[in-house]
């Protein structure tokens, strides 16, 4: 065996290292340097004749490598290892942006092959906690949301959770989770609970606790049911009876509150006094009897007895003999004889009537049998039909197709171009912006969609991964190239358009579109400025555009000239957050642009980045849109039960952060959210509760109203205000809870809730509580992602670009979508009238109607009598 294999290696398959590219068997990874230690880096190729390590563009010194050489055993060719030591001065020399990396590069005689880079960080955890957690004293079964933002540190710090020095594991735990955001979350608290809680930050170079926050999880005491009322305390007359209870269902720990109200009820009550029974007189004696005897009888009437009285005592009869001359004997058997005759005549009759009965019975019932059958069939007729629909599959029924011609047209006939005039624009027989016909055109691309992992590998080599929020339910992303597409984050109303031509041909970008929670960026405001939009980013950065891409997204403001000054903020590479656009004023770019309508803004912009809507309040009668969202636990098991009052921005980003927080509490809707303009009067927002049945529930607030302070919800960076009601069932048979909760604000107008509950039924969330119109995948690529057919749309621009007769061109267009305010931003542009089709598909997708806008264009070539004719012999 030792001989073949040093024949091997002696003797390699002839040109078998002389015509193959070096391949690399390990190549450099991804490395920190802890403290001051030095990190090495290897590779390893075959066939290579040389390895050398190149550190950003520069080749390491010959003297600073390592060289090892061998030989492969299974094939014979030669193996080389460099090996080189990176130190954390040499990676503290590079400035900027960039990050130190380092590649190897492999030679044989048939060329070179590189491996892949690999980045050297300087790890580091700081010392000082972004936020800690805070000590709290909560009821029992109360949800706690205790937040942790660790501090700064590459690589990013993991985090978990001591509960009185011991690990807290929500594997082992059901009631507990811990949130991508690092916080804490006991869905419903318990006795158990009570403890010290502290947030533990860990990376490769140190761990770091927070300061221990106290949880305290009291019970306010609870009545028990009532006894039974006791005995009247008197036997005849007016008197008393009681009934207690007791502060034992729960009892109060923890420092929690006694129970309110009286431990013993008295009520006043009358017990009906005995009344003995006394006997009436004697009546008169009877006549003689056959028998010599009479009677006479008397009675237990005056008084009868009553209310527990005793009965009179003594015969109630009383029987003599007579022995006057009146009393004589008759002969018994004529009296028998009598009474015998008596007795058989009334058999008799008594046959007879019962004879006569069975004969009219029958008769009745023969006679009502017919009647039922003569009205069975006299009612047939007008019994009720059901009457089903067809299904679909069913290929034995007509149906009537419905006309979708119809529905798009605009006009008859076909619009001809006279052979004297300019052909600007010349319509099929058809509808102007129905979809190509088949075999007509046909538009290619391949760029399918990118996935997840994929992409975000990729991403994280980058140094702008840092910043952006993990996880993929407030981020899309996708590969797109000339032919534009769109990204979309559901239920947010946070779409990125990317209209055709916008990417230079042969170029395919991946994009990704992602929404920041609040807490997550740090937005600096000075005054009284304030967040009117979702933080939103797309990227990467530095992607060239030749066209403005259109980002969507929602804002809370009831925007005026008079009252607001409002301004697009982007944020610059070294974090700082820069004005680039006041809105209202004249652009000092051509790169930015932003249209506002009520409910969300769009905004135009060549340059991918991080941006948000700030506004500044210019009088006391500036406002905000206030969503105003109750919620209460899906089940009561105690007699304890709490709504919440959620005041948030009137944007669907926030209110899908609420829903899905409340979904995994446990809670519920209730009500129907309201708007509530908020004004910057410096006046806070007050809350209450009323016209509660006080027989069945009692509030536990003890003011009369709570308070959200006007600056907590004036800045927008707090998302989840909110405020608990907490009220008490009398007893646990109540599940109907019918109340109103008022919202207004202090020298201000209002809001009410008519809150009509049943707590036994499991209330779902309504499905209008998904705002979301936003139909289809995230992202979309092509033409999938437009309305208006590629070629048609090209038609349209080349047509209405050039000035026409009378303004019928893009002018005229935007007058009829109500886009003329913008015309000094669309003559711009090299297309105005791209930009304006461009905004159209932003405003409108997945929903827009098509006919409005080949209505919008065939009006426009109307108004040129040069520019089209109408063909009679056509239509």
């Amino acid at each position: 065996t030792g001989a073949q294999q040093s024949a091997t290696v002696a003797n390699p398959v002839p040109g078998a290292s002389t015509d193959l590219l070096p391949r690399f068997q390990l190549e450099p990874e991804d490395v920190y340097i802890v403290k001051n230690k030095a990190v090495s880096l290897a590779c390893r190729a075959t066939p290579a004749t040389q390895i050398y390590f190149k550190c950003n563009g520069e080749w390491v010194h010959q003297a600073d490598h390592v060289t090892q050489h061998s030989t492969d055993r299974g094939t014979g060719l030669p193996v080389m290892e460099v090996r080189i030591e990176v130190t954390r001065q040499q990676v503290e020399k590079i400035f900027g942006l960039e990050e130190y990396w380092c590649q190897c590069v492999a030679w044989s005689s048939s060329g070179t092959t590189k491996s892949q880079k690999a980045f050297v960080r300087i790890a580091y955890l700081r010392k000082n906690f972004e936020q800690e957690p805070t000590a709290r004293e909560v009821s029992i079964e109360q949800g706690i949301v205790l937040p942790c933002r660790p501090p700064e540190g590459i690589p990013p710090a993991e985090v978990e959770w001591l509960r009185n020095e011991e690990l807290v594991d929500p594997a082992l735990d059901a009631n507990v989770y811990v949130t991508p955001e690092h916080s804490l979350v006991l869905r419903q608290a318990r006795l158990a609970d009570t403890a010290n809680y502290t947030c533990v930050a860990k990376n490769i170079v140190a761990r770091r606790r927070s300061a221990s926050a106290a949880i305290t999880v009291y019970v306010n005491g609870g009545w028990s049911t009532w006894t039974q009322w006791s005995g009247c305390s008197t036997s005849c007359g007016r008197g008393w009876q009681k009934r207690s209870r007791t502060c034992t269902n729960p009892t109060p720990l923890n420092g929690g509150a006694f129970c309110e109200g009286q431990n013993v009820q008295k009520t006043a009550c009358t017990t009906l006094c005995p009344v003995d029974g006394a006997w009436s007189e004697w009546s008169k004696w009877s006549v003689c009897g056959a028998e010599c005897t009479h009677w006479r009888s008397r009675e237990c009437s005056e008084p009868a007895p009553r209310n527990g009285g005793r009965d009179c005592h003594g015969p109630e009869l009383d029987t003599h003999n007579c022995t006057s001359e009146l009393c004589s004997h008759a002969a018994p058997g004529a009296e028998d004889v009598a009474l015998y005759v008596g007795l058989v005549a009334v058999a008799v009759c008594l046959v007879l009537l019962l004879l006569v009965g069975v004969l009219v019975y029958c008769r009745k019932k023969g006679g009502l049998d017919a009647d039922v059958a003569d009205s069975s069939i006299l009612t047939a007729g007008f019994q009720p039909v059901s009457i089903k629909p067809s299904k679909a599959d069913n290929p034995g029924l007509l149906t009537i197709q419905p006309d979708l011609s119809t529905t798009t047209m605009t006009y008859q006939g076909s619009l001809c171009p006279r052979q004297d005039g300019p052909a600007k624009l010349q319509l099929p027989n058809g509808h102007l912006l129905s979809p190509l016909g088949a075999g007509r055109h046909t538009l290619h691309h391949s760029s399918p969609a990118t996935e997840g992992a994929d992409f975000v590998a990729r991403l994280s080599t980058q140094s702008y991964f840092r910043s952006l929020p993990r996880g993929n339910t407030n981020m899309a992303y996708g590969t797109f190239n000339f032919l534009g597409g769109r990204l979309m984050i559901p239920n947010t109303g946070i779409s990125l358009l990317i209209p055709p031509d916008a990417i230079p041909r042969g170029k395919i970008y991946e994009v990704y579109l992602t929404l920041h929670k609040q807490e997550e960026v740090r937005l600096p405001l000075a005054g009284c400025q304030t967040l009117l939009s979702p933080i939103v980013s797309c990227g990467p950065p530095g992607v060239l555009l030749t066209r403005p891409a259109i980002l969507a997204m929602g804002h809370c403001v009831e925007a005026s000239a008079e009252n607001w000054s409002i301004r697009l903020k982007k944020q610059s590479c070294e974090g700082t957050w820069e004005d680039v656009l006041q809105l209202g004023a004249e652009p000092c770019t051509e790169l930015y642009y932003c249209q506002l309508e009520a409910q969300a803004c769009y905004i135009f912009t060549e340059q991918l980045g991080r941006f948000a809507l700030v506004g500044e309040s210019l009088s006391m009668a500036a406002s905000k849109r206030l969503k105003l969202v109750l919620f209460a636990p899906a089940a009561c098991p105690s007699l304890e039960y709490n709504i919440r009052v959620y005041c948030l921005s009137d944007t669907q980003d926030v209110l899908k952060e609420v829903i899905q927080l409340e979904k995994q509490l446990g809670g519920q809707l209730i009500g129907t959210p309201r708007v509530l303009h908020f004004k910057d009067s410096y006046h806070n927002l007050r809350l209450s509760i009323h016209d509660m049945p006080s027989s069945l529930w009692k509030s536990k607030l003890l003011a009369s109203y709570q308070e959200i302070p006007f600056y907590h919800i004036w800045s927008g960076l707090q998302p989840f205000l909110h405020c608990t009601f907490t009220l008490e069932r009398l007893s646990p048979s109540t599940c109907e809870l019918a109340c109103k909760i008022w919202v207004w604000q202090v020298e201000g107008d209002g809001q009410s809730f008519t809150v009509n509950f049943n707590i036994a039924k499991d209330t779902r969330f309504s499905d209008w509580l998904v705002p979301d119109s936003e139909v289809g995948a995230p992202a979309l690529v092509g033409p999938s992602a437009f309305k208006i057919p590629f070629l048609i749309r090209q038609k349209i621009i080349s047509s209405l670009d050039p000035p026409g007769t009378r303004g019928a061109d893009w002018r005229m267009l935007a007058q009829k979508l109500n886009l003329d305010s913008h015309l000094s931003f669309f003559a711009s542009k090299p297309s105005p009238t791209a930009m304006i089709l461009n905004l159209w598909e932003a405003r409108h997708f997945p929903n827009g109607n098509l006919s409005q806008l080949a209505a919008a264009v065939a009006e426009v070539g109307k108004q040129d009598g040069a520019l089209f004719a109408v063909s009679e012999a056509e239509c």
